[in-house]
This record gives structure tokens, sequence and C-alpha cells, in this order.
């Protein structure tokens, strides 16, 4: 897996670039990706709306900066992602703040359609949901962990709607989005910084 990951790293982007590269594709009337909907357009539309606005207004608690400049290790965070995914609109703007809080965390972000060799070694109940942060040993590339696609009270709150639904459905990714605009980004800084307790302990 070794390989695969120095492949994903390679063909990563850095935060600002991500946004770039998103940007640019949208002004071209396409999406990230390997498919080209006039959907998934639509979704990376409204995603670049979010992100902008996330950028603004994310806040870090005082005990997630706290921990996060006590780390003694260097890491790389690779994220898989996608400009038209609900999810990562929402969870990679505050994963980019918590990067740039520490000198320890390289952040690196990777399109998941063109890095289908790394997906495969992190699926979710065996698709290929994102977004996905690995966290890598910077030293040796060593997969330390890895955490998404999301944080536990979004997942509970997609169960509980196919649960009673069948499907998730449009209605279904509106509450999603309320419970994260809600949440205000808490849960996501709380579980990996968590993760990355675990494995220090």
């Amino acid at each position: 897996m070794i390989n695969t990951i120095k492949q994903a790293i390679e063909n990563s982007f850095s935060y600002a670039d991500y946004r770039k590269k998103v940007t640019g594709l949208i002004a071209e009337g396409k999406s990230t990706g390997h498919t080209q909907t006039a959907d998934l357009l639509k979704y990376s539309e409204l995603n670049e709306t979010r992100m902008n606005r996330l950028d603004k207004t994310i806040q870090l608690s005082d005990e997630v900066i706290k921990k996060l400049k006590n780390f003694d290790t260097n890491y790389i965070w690779l994220v898989l992602s996608e400009g038209w995914c609900g999810d990562a609109a929402q969870i990679v703007p505050v994963i980019h703040k918590m990067a740039e809080v520490s000198d320890k965390i390289e952040l690196k972000i990777a399109l998941r359609d063109d890095n289908d060799a790394l997906m495969q070694h992190f699926l979710t109940n065996g698709g290929k949901a994102i977004p996905k942060l690995i966290v890598l040993d910077a030293t040796t590339l060593e997969v330390v962990a890895d955490w998404g696609p999301r944080p536990a009270g979004a997942k509970q709150l997609i169960l509980d709607y196919k649960a009673t639904h069948g499907i998730v459905d449009e209605t279904a990714k509106i509450e999603l989005q309320k419970w994260y605009l809600h949440d205000k980004g808490i849960s996501i800084q709380n579980e990996i910084v968590e993760m990355h307790e675990q494995v220090l302990s």
C-alpha cells in the first residue's frame, strides 16, 4: 500500500489549490470526478458557497487548539474528497483549520476518483464514502489512523432517516446540512483529536 499512498500524495493538492481546482471546474460547467452530471455540478456550486462561508466562520475550541499544538510527531493528513460531496464541503474546511494550528500537520487533499487504488483500502460498508481522513506518519508514511466519512451524530441521523423512510433523499440531505450547521464543526474537531489521542496512548 505504501506505493499507493506515495502516488496519492504526489497527486494531491494543498487546501488552497483544491479550492482553486474545484472553482475552476465549476467555471467550465464541470465537477471534479470521473462522472459529469447536472446534479453533480449543482452540488459543487452549492458546496462552493458552503465552503466560502465555513472558511470565514469555523472556529476551533480552545481545548482542541491546545491538543493540536501538543502533537510531537509529524503527520500528513491525507484527505480523499470530491467537490460535489456535501459531507466533504462541511468537513474539509474544519480539517484545514485544524491543520493550520499545528506545525506538525501537513494537509494533502486527493480526489477520490483519481486515487481509486487508495480508496479501495478505506471503504465504508463496502462503499467509497468520502471524505476520508487518512493519518500518516510523515516520516514512514505508515497509516496511523483513519476517520470519516461523517461524525457520529451525522452518521446516526442518516441511519435513522433510512430506517424510517427506506431511502436517503433530498429531504435527508437537507436535514444533514442542518445538522452540520447546528454542530458548527465541534463534533469533527473532537472526534479527530480523540482519534489521535487513542493512537498516542
